[in-house]
């Protein structure tokens, strides 16, 4: 017990008991306190005594004989729902600070959105969706801006940065800043494509990283009424 904690280096609970009650003979979770102050396990690890008698499991030792086999239950990680529902719980908190919800950025599934005014903005903000890299797309619906800004909102999407004729004389991009925003002040921050796509890989450096499974154009993608 004192090498785990040791290797965990963070405050520990040990429940220690006279007989044993449950299948596991020992175990340890990583908790994490929840908007509602209640602590919430997030992956386990057991040393499982019972259940493979109970599910008929064994095995041929040396000697020739059949033995039961100790299990381990090993979950490092954490099942993906108690994973999502640490970082839905951390977007809680977020809200109660007076901050907008939001998930990291490596997490976000559209890290940039670039919203043209015009029409005949869409070939830059094109070209910088390529520049960039990163999980961008674009938002080329036949709505106005504010909702397009809306709608970016209620995604969640960590930067959002429109192009109009100012940006397209200027070279920057207006980009709003999820992180740096309240519900009633938008952050808003004048950058250069090159700034941005720094600003992005210095948050998820060493972070994992796909691309998204869908059209980088808004109008291609499908819609669910």
């Amino acid at each position: 017990i004192e090498g785990l904690v040791d290797i965990v280096d963070k405050p520990v609970l040990i429940e220690m008991w006279d007989e044993r009650f449950f299948y596991f003979v020992l175990k340890f979770e990583f908790n994490f306190v929840d908007t509602l102050d209640k602590a919430s396990a997030l992956s386990t690890v057991q040393i499982d005594v019972e259940n493979s008698e109970r599910y008929d499991m064994s095995y041929v030792d040396e000697a020739g004989e059949r033995q039961r086999p100790i299990l381990l239950h090993c979950s490092p990680s954490g099942a993906i729902e108690r994973v999502m529902y640490a970082l839905l719980e951390k977007a809680a908190r977020l809200s109660e600070e007076g901050k907008l919800p939001m998930l990291e950025t490596w997490l976000s599934p559209t890290q940039v959105r670039i919203i043209p005014v015009a029409e005949r903005h869409q070939a830059r903000a094109q070209q910088i969706a390529s520049e960039l890299g990163l999980r961008t797309d674009i938002d080329d619906r036949d709505e106005t801006v504010g909702k397009k800004i809306r709608d970016a909102g209620r995604e969640w999407i960590p930067y959002v940065a429109v192009i109009g004729d100012e940006e397209l004389a200027s070279g920057e991009l207006t980009v709003t800043v999820r992180a740096e925003s309240t519900p009633k002040s938008p952050a808003k921050v004048k950058m250069s494509p090159a700034d941005l796509k720094a600003r992005v890989s210095a948050e998820t450096a060493g972070k994992p990283w796909r691309r998204l499974p869908l059209s980088m154009l808004l109008s291609e993608r499908p819609k669910f009424i």
